[in-house]
């Protein structure tokens, strides 16, 4: 069966749909709009960020920073609200996994739930992916 998705890089022209699936959140708040906004669309240039796309609809998001061999940090996970229940935030975990096979990645989390339901090992702080 064919998959109806697909992940790529972030590209500056991706910034007004991205940030248009992020004001939906109200926690997001604080990276949508003025020097918030800024700042973040700095961070989203400096940083690794992967997008999830059904056909053109885009899904969701992962950025994610690689520390010089130390392991990759994903900071930002966010699946639209009417995209949920894919399994897409894994699909974008597991893209991270791909892209640096000889590293850890870790979880920034504020959500632990959600990362304890995919099975991802709490340490300290911030989970380690695992992919399935």
């Amino acid at each position: 069966m064919e998959e109806k998705w697909s992940i790529r890089s972030y590209q500056k022209a991706d910034a007004d749909e991205l940030f248009t699936m992020m004001e939906k959140e109200a926690d997001w708040e604080g990276y949508c709009y003025g020097d918030g906004k800024q700042k973040y669309l700095q961070a989203l240039e400096t940083s690794v960020t992967y997008l999830l796309f059904e056909g053109e609809l885009l899904c969701g998001y992962a950025r994610c920073r690689e520390d010089d061999g130390f392991g990759v940090y994903v900071y930002d996970l966010l699946v639209d609200t009417d995209c949920r229940g894919k399994k897409y935030g894994r699909y974008l975990m597991e893209q991270a996994c791909k892209d640096f096979p000889e590293q850890t990645v870790y979880v920034m989390s504020d959500v632990d739930p959600y990362y304890e339901k995919q099975g991802y090992q709490k340490e300290g702080t911030i989970f380690i992916v695992k992919p399935q």
